[in-house]
């Protein structure tokens, strides 16, 4: 097992700059669970998070409707730099945002599965340029499109204990 190495760029023992990719990373959270009382809390979960994700990085998000999968993506979306809004993108199906990683600008899929009918309906999109491309990739209602998610990826359930109450679970690998 590799040492846990900080996401994006570090220096080498030959003093070079190195840019580590997901596959180079292992997170030392993962298995992780939190607890949130308000979507403002959601919102820093979300960020704590993104300080962990790189190049290739793919969250996998669950959860029933209203459960903050969106707040969620605020958060990383605020840590990575977004300057535009962030809205759920259920009738584009993907939003592509600006981010910014130790300067390096990547971008950033929001996906929103909830209207496809599956993995096929994902395919005709182009959806593994999403997941097996050059950015970072969030995919809420994950769940809809199971075989297409990569195996690596973080899979992130959103569980609505109360009224303003969650609990989010992370863990790496497709279920």
């Amino acid at each position: 097992m590799a040492n846990w190495i900080p996401a994006g760029n570090f220096r080498d023992n030959s003093g070079q700059d190195q840019v580590k990719t997901q596959q180079d990373i292992i997170p030392p959270f993962l298995p992780a669970c939190y607890m949130s009382s308000s979507p403002e809390e959601t919102i820093a979960i979300g960020e704590h998070i993104a300080g962990f994700l790189v190049k290739g990085s793919v969250l996998a998000l669950r959860g029933p409707l209203g459960a903050g999968k969106t707040c969620l993506v605020k958060g990383i979306a605020r840590f990575l730099a977004v300057e535009e809004e962030i809205t759920s993108p259920s009738y584009t199906i993907v939003s592509e945002y600006e981010a910014k990683i130790n300067g390096q600008t990547l971008p950033l899929y929001h996906i929103d599965a909830y209207r496809l009918q599956g993995d096929d309906d994902f395919n005709a999109l182009g959806g593994e340029e999403y997941l097996y491309g050059s950015g970072i990739a969030v995919v809420e209602w994950s769940e809809r499109i199971p075989n297409s998610l990569p195996r690596n990826a973080e899979i992130i359930d959103i569980e609505i204990t109360h009224d303003s109450c969650r609990i989010i679970r992370i863990a790496r690998g497709r279920p």
